[in-house]
């Protein structure tokens, strides 16, 4: 069981990946720019925080189309985000960022022997190149992504899939009320209380009055680090 500073205890703890761990969305928001402008269709940055950043790119595709108010087949669909999916690799070539404190939270938990998993939006092929350059890619024995769930956050389903598939890797089965999610987003607030989790919430893409059904909101996972480890 991990303590932490602010009185939360938890038994596993899962992470949202793109806004929690690393500070990718500005190179989704780029990717997805670039994909799209030749169909005649942009974005401000504003519209991209307010409408799309809680979709997984099979749902964002779909909501910019409806703005254009164009048809998407699904054949168009998986062009697209195999094209987006390209590009984004392009786009990390120049480097990604890392929130603050949380490579020592990640590394400290997995040293601790606590269960991680990450539950994101993003496409398996987005995450994986980047745990690799963060040097985090042995630190989590669950990944759920956009490539094992129909619907994108709010549903819950990923976070339900995330923690049967987490909760069966261990000698002794995981209680929800024992797992905690780190979010950055109402969407993913969302699909975690509704898979049954508490929820901490971090102000790196909304501010804290966006964020309020959180168990509990900080403004960095820095706060997280005065954390100790019982039997």
């Amino acid at each position: 069981m991990v303590h932490f500073a602010n009185n939360l205890q938890a038994e596993a703890v899962i992470f949202d990946f793109d806004g929690v761990i690393v500070d990718t969305e500005p190179l989704h928001y780029r990717a997805f720019q670039r994909v799209l402008e030749p169909h005649g269709f942009h974005f401000t940055w504003q519209q991209y925080v307010e409408t799309y950043i809680g979709f997984d790119d099979r749902d964002a595709f779909k909501e910019a189309f409806i703005a254009l108010n164009r048809e998407l087949d699904a054949a168009r669909l998986q062009q697209l985000i195999t094209a987006k999916a390209a590009v984004f690799q392009d786009v990390i070539r120049a480097g990604v960022v890392p929130y603050p404190g949380v490579i020592e939270l990640v590394r400290r938990l997995h040293a601790s022997g606590t269960p991680l998993a990450i539950c994101s939006g993003a496409l398996l092929s987005d995450i994986l190149p980047i745990l690799t350059l963060l040097e985090l890619g042995d630190c989590f024995s669950v990944i759920v992504t956009a490539d094992d769930v129909a619907a994108s956050k709010p549903d819950p389903d990923c976070y339900r899939l995330t923690f049967d598939r987490l909760s069966a890797l261990q000698k002794n089965p995981l209680t929800k009320g024992g797992v905690l999610v780190i979010e950055d987003t109402p969407a993913g607030i969302s699909a975690a209380l509704g898979a049954g989790l508490r929820v901490v919430a971090v102000t790196n893409s909304y501010p804290a009055d966006k964020l309020t059904a959180a168990t509990y909101t900080t403004v960095s996972l820095e706060e997280l680090l005065g954390m100790r480890v019982s039997n």
